[in-house]
């Protein structure tokens, strides 16, 4: 097949990106742990236990550790992007037990901006807000264990440039790069290549653990900030996140850019962890502060 073909067939064929791969969102989620309070894990903890995929992610997880269960919940709104309870259109499912939910919310992944720095689709940003908002606020339990991995998640995929991107380019999806130092994947939407700089999707356990840690000792704290600051520390990074090497059909990966390219994604995955496990402790002391010691409101 030529090349200029097997691009046109790639473009055409392939689905959008969806943000960091599973690694990424699971090693945010370590970072955010080692920054959350014995309290605050106590309520992540009983929060997730309520939610009816729970027993799905402690089967991935492997077991009952926490930390590894909340990383497993943190992948799940990619999850239900193919998953037949849910559906594009909120409101088209049947509405499941433990579920107040049902949409697969793809608008909320992204941000997308015209060239002039317009915001023209998606949600990103916002409904970081609204949910914070709902884990604050709300004594509803399924409600609570819905909005916290959807938090988890999006806190990371702001923290991915291409999720604050070109309108025009759909961040980054229809930029096809190559890449020589991976013969299994000759060409591949450059938003994807972001994605996978976190490393296999299949990293878990002790694994994950030892990269987590290693990324800690490597990046320091981010200034706490919130979505304002972290949403332009991504647009900022645009600029210099599309390769400048060119071949005959697409962008070539070169060693400087990839060196960049994966010191900038450990800083943003670290950044967003950080992040993450600052806000939720917020989350938890205003719960608190309400007059829940537990942060929940027991059923009745």
């Amino acid at each position: 097949m030529r090349p200029l073909l097997l691009l046109c067939v790639l473009l055409l064929s392939c689905p959008d990106a969806r943000a960091w791969n599973a690694a990424g969102h699971r090693l945010s989620i370590l970072i955010a742990w080692q920054q959350m309070s014995t309290e605050t894990r106590a309520f992540v903890g009983r929060a997730l236990a309520s939610h009816p995929d729970h027993g799905r992610w402690r089967e991935k997880a492997g077991g009952d550790e926490a930390v590894l269960i909340f990383a497993e919940a943190s992948t799940w709104p990619d999850a239900i992007r193919n998953d037949p309870r849910f559906s594009a259109e909120p409101g088209a499912s049947e509405l499941l037990p433990g579920f107040p939910d049902m949409g697969r919310h793809s608008d909320w992944h992204y941000v997308d901006f015209d060239r002039q720095g317009k915001r023209v689709r998606g949600q990103l940003d916002r409904k970081i807000g609204e949910l914070s908002a709902i884990l604050r606020d709300s004594q509803q339990l399924p409600e609570i264990a819905w909005a916290l991995p959807w938090l988890a998640h999006l806190v990371a995929d702001l923290h991915q440039p291409f999720h604050v991107g070109h309108e025009d380019d759909h961040g980054g999806n229809t930029v096809l790069v190559e890449d020589p130092a991976d013969a299994r994947r000759p060409f591949v939407k450059l938003h994807a290549w972001w994605d996978d700089l976190s490393g296999p999707s299949g990293l878990r356990g002790k694994r994950l653990h030892r990269r987590a840690g290693e990324m800690l000792l490597r990046q320091p704290p981010p200034a706490k900030g919130g979505t304002t600051l972290w949403l332009a520390e991504s647009r900022q990074l645009l600029a210099q996140a599309y390769p400048a090497s060119t071949g005959s059909v697409s962008r070539v990966i070169d060693a400087d850019y990839r060196q960049w390219a994966q010191r900038t994604a450990e800083r943003r995955i670290v950044e967003a962890g950080y992040r993450l496990g600052r806000l939720l402790e917020e989350i938890q002391r205003q719960r608190v502060s309400r007059g829940t010691p537990d942060g929940i409101t027991p059923s009745r």
